[in-house]
């Protein structure tokens, strides 16, 4: 048991601490070792972790509450400007060390998460802006290997616990930030940001009118018809585990399918009503009766509806199911009918409907790559590197004078034998009558040698018999200039010499 008069004193070492003006790597380590005196002086064991643990967590909260009764916010308690240098709070002055003795392995490596998930729950949300901005700040430290895999439960449940505390209607830029810190400190692969079970938010309830309004300008029953779909895109998993269920979908799906066929969009009200370039986005549409004509004339609501078609489809149709869950061959013929009909509405409806068609069926294809990867158990995408198992001394792969074996052999063996280079009968230049010998059998009739296998129609023969003669007998190149003014002899050859 610790005393509290020792607890104390122990608190009082870090307070003078803070006041330092010199970064933490200059006394961090010296005023852990003045506080906990540790057995080894660069490494605390478990017992000297928990009490310096437990220390930083009664500083943390004297210094909130001291924050509080001042009325400063908490980030910027015991901040202050002397001689035109800037001294940082308290608060976040405490965090730097511990964040320091944390990634040089001098204490626990979640020693500095345990303290923020502490200080997000004693703020108010005002203040909570603050300290996540000092988490995004230090992201890159936060998010390093030794940290991280003690850290990241606890930085997880910190940022779940700051969203529910959140207003997703009144907060959102806040919420946005912090989805975007989780999505780059985990890595793609973690599990826990995924949802194996693929499990559908089925509270998400679209409400309409059950009963017809007086003076209604439209077609109530398909009214009702077009949103009851909502609550079938709510719950795709329904569909094939209740047969009549999916029935009752098919023929709610034909009328919206029929009624968008008979009333096509032109390019005129397609550009007319689009709100895609402005970017005026909803979170959900308006179920009124009232707008439900309005509502058919948007292309961007037709749009949404019929994405909505194709999304449930693939999922219907998606790999790594039970058998139970498996579609029927009537519901895979009836999804195919159904997902052409919805991809030729999406083709005409305007603006550019072909492209918009095109980018949908992209991103549904790579979405069957991440429900693969779930139903594989989410493996890893980062890869490690192979090493290389080589049993006993390393062999070295030869290096041959010449770049291969066989012309370095052939060059071994003219150095042994310095004669073989200039040995007469290894070198034998046939005379000019005897290379010429072939061509003038072919020209002879008696031989019965067609002319396209005679020995003139090759080039490589002609050029060299050519050089030869030229270097060796010039009258008989002469007369092989005579042949090709007659048009016996190739007369580009001639030329070539």
């Amino acid at each position: 048991m610790v005393s509290n008069l020792f607890r104390a004193e122990l608190v009082d070492i870090f307070r003078k601490a803070l006041l330092s003006s010199e970064p933490p790597e200059k006394f961090a380590l010296q005023t852990v070792q003045e506080a906990i005196k540790p057995q080894r002086q660069t490494k605390l064991v478990l017992d000297e972790n928990q009490l310096l643990e437990n220390m930083l967590r009664t500083l943390l909260q004297e210094l909130v509450s001291c924050a509080v009764q001042s009325g400063e916010p908490v980030m910027h308690y015991g901040q202050s400007i002397d001689d035109g240098d800037f001294v940082q709070g308290q608060i976040p002055r405490l965090l730097d060390i511990v964040l320091y003795l944390c990634e040089k392995e001098h204490v626990e490596g979640g020693m500095v998460f345990q303290l923020l998930e502490d200080l997000t729950e004693m703020s108010t949300m005002k203040n909570c802006k603050d300290i996540f901005a000092y988490i995004e700040s230090k992201q890159d430290i936060l998010g390093k290997q030794e940290l991280f895999a003690r850290g990241k439960l606890v930085m997880l449940r910190t940022c779940n616990q700051l969203l529910r505390r959140l207003s997703k209607a009144n907060d959102v830029i806040f919420c946005g930030r912090i989805l975007m810190f989780l999505a780059h400190f985990f890595p793609l692969s973690e599990r826990s940001a995924v949802n194996i079970k693929g499990v559908f938010n089925t509270s998400n309830e679209t409400k309409y009118e059950k009963e017809a309004p007086n003076g209604i300008s439209i077609d109530f029953n398909f009214y009702k018809t077009f949103w009851s779909l909502q609550e079938y895109f709510c719950n795709p998993p329904s569909l094939t585990l209740n047969p009549t269920k999916w029935h009752r979908f098919t023929a709610s799906l034909t009328v919206v399918l029929n009624t968008f066929e008979a009333q096509p969009l032109s390019d005129e009200e397609g550009n007319a009503n689009n709100l895609e370039e402005g970017a005026a986005f909803t979170i959900k549409y308006l179920t009124s009766s009232k707008l439900m004509g309005l509502e058919l004339k948007d292309p961007s609501f037709r749009r949404h509806v019929l994405v909505q078609c194709l999304i449930l489809f693939d999922y219907v149709k998606a790999p790594g199911k039970s058998d139970k869950d498996l579609p029927s061959e009537a519901m895979i013929e009836e999804i195919k009918v159904s997902e052409e009909r919805v991809k030729k509405l999406l083709e005409v409806t305007p603006p550019r409907g072909k492209e918009f068609l095109r980018n949908i069926e992209h991103i549904l294809e790579r979405e069957k790559n991440w429900v693969w990867w779930k139903r594989d158990g989410c493996p890893p995408f980062e890869k490690q590197p192979v090493e290389k198992k080589v049993d006993g001394v390393k062999k070295r792969r030869p290096r041959w004078r010449l770049g291969n074996k066989e012309l370095s052999q052939l060059w071994k063996w003219a150095d042994q034998n310095p004669n073989a280079l200039t040995d007469p009968e290894r070198v034998q230049t046939p005379t000019v009558a005897d290379y010429w010998k072939p061509m003038a059998e072919d020209m002879d009739p008696s031989a019965g040698i067609e002319a396209e296998y005679h020995h003139k129609n090759n080039k490589v023969y002609c050029w060299k018999g050519l050089r030869f003669s030229a270097r060796q007998d010039w009258k008989v190149f002469l007369g092989l200039l005579n042949l090709a003014l007659k048009g016996l002899f190739p007369w580009n050859f001639c030329l070539l010499n």
